[in-house]
């Protein structure tokens, strides 16, 4: 690629606005992010996309308009904290930071890390076992749960927002044959960079009976359980929950999600209950052609949802779920486009690996 000579180089330290400057060896043809104080830390944001200005240069200016913080602190990034910057022994670097408020501030890039590694065992969450028999009055059944707890839930006073994730066997457990999201490791990453502090509360499925209790309508094993299941998230275990442990209760904290099926109950979960669930993850959902959308209404909510698919999924379920997009849209589920997130990927299959790679990246949308 070519660039033009007008480079950072050429900017004058005495410049109104502040530029930073970055160069870095390590390159590959995904944007930087600058990342602080000054967004809330927040990893995704396009208006702080850096400008590619060399083979191994890039820019972000900050104009004279900017609201500083008395000391600008920041990090770059690939787009969330899975792609941080990292030393040259792969540690976790310090926050950078600059009084400046014009003229030129240059950074060196060392490496980035890739793919969740390594994340610190010190920073994993708690993960306690609700039940092995956890009572669903709702199924006449039972059903194994569990908490996972930030790292330090026993050393602070802190209240946590709290999202309910279906398929928990497929999460954090290392002995599933299809693999598992790894969220365990992930939310260690994250809360090493002091993001992710949320409560994860994984709810088991019904095994054989799985497509039935995730689904609202009639499936191959009779009518489904959908809205049992549902009931029972909104009137026993959240309650549950919210009496064992510290968290926000409110709807802008309380969030639902899952993948396939999984997502499939949790979109609804969302629908059914707007004031009980306003975050929503939904991880390729498995939409039928009867899915119904009669259950929007006709008001705008605070809902947020972050909706995710993978191009090698089928183009049926690509197409299905970019006509959900469009549904939420135009019935104003949600208050406009930005409360929603649509992420495609176009390499994206549907498994594990891929829904564990969008897990932080979700989390982070979502909540913080």
């Amino acid at each position: 690629m070519t660039f033009n000579n007008t480079t950072i180089n050429s900017i004058s330290a005495n410049s109104n606005d502040l530029y930073i400057e970055l160069t870095t060896d390590d390159i590959d043809n995904r944007p930087i992010y600058i990342t602080g104080n000054f967004n809330n830390w927040c990893t995704q944001e396009s208006k702080y996309v850096l400008e590619q200005v060399g083979d191994t240069t890039y820019r972000y200016k900050f104009s004279v308009d900017f609201t500083f913080p008395e000391t600008l602190q920041y990090k770059f990034t690939k787009g969330d904290w899975n792609a941080v910057e990292i030393s040259e022994e792969e540690e976790s670097t310090p926050n950078r930071s600059t009084n400046l408020k014009s003229g030129v501030q240059r950074e060196h890039v060392v490496k980035w890390k890739r793919e969740w590694s390594p994340y610190k065992p010190n920073f994993l969450p708690q993960v306690v076992l609700l039940s092995d028999e956890f009572t669903i009055p709702q199924l006449e059944t039972t059903r194994k749960i569990w908490a996972l707890l930030p790292h330090n839930y026993d050393n602070t006073t802190d209240k946590y927002p709290v999202i309910y994730l279906q398929d928990a066997q497929n999460l954090f457990h290392n002995n599933e044959d299809l693999g598992n999201w790894e969220i365990d490791k992930k939310l260690a990453v994250m809360a090493e960079h002091q993001v992710g502090n949320v409560i994860i509360i994984a709810v088991e499925h019904a095994g054989d009976n799985r497509e039935q209790e995730y689904s609202a309508n009639t499936t191959s094993l009779g009518k489904g359980k959908g809205r049992e299941y549902l009931e029972f998230l909104v009137e026993t275990l959240k309650p549950y929950v919210d009496n064992n442990f510290r968290t926000k209760t409110d709807v802008n904290h309380t969030g639902i999600g899952g993948s396939s099926m999984g997502a499939l109950i949790s979109l609804f979960g969302g629908l059914l209950h707007p004031t009980i669930f306003g975050r929503l993850l939904i991880f390729s959902p498995a939409l039928l052609e009867d899915t119904s959308y009669g259950l929007l209404e006709e008001v705008q909510r605070e809902t947020k949802i972050y909706l995710y698919v993978g191009g090698q999924e089928g183009e049926h379920r690509v197409g299905r779920t970019k006509q959900l997009e469009n549904h939420l849209l135009e019935n104003k589920f949600i208050t406009g486009r930005q409360n929603f997130n649509l992420s495609f990927n176009a390499n994206g299959e549907h498994n594990e690996t891929y829904w564990s790679k969008e897990f932080p990246k979700a989390i982070e949308w979502l909540f913080f």
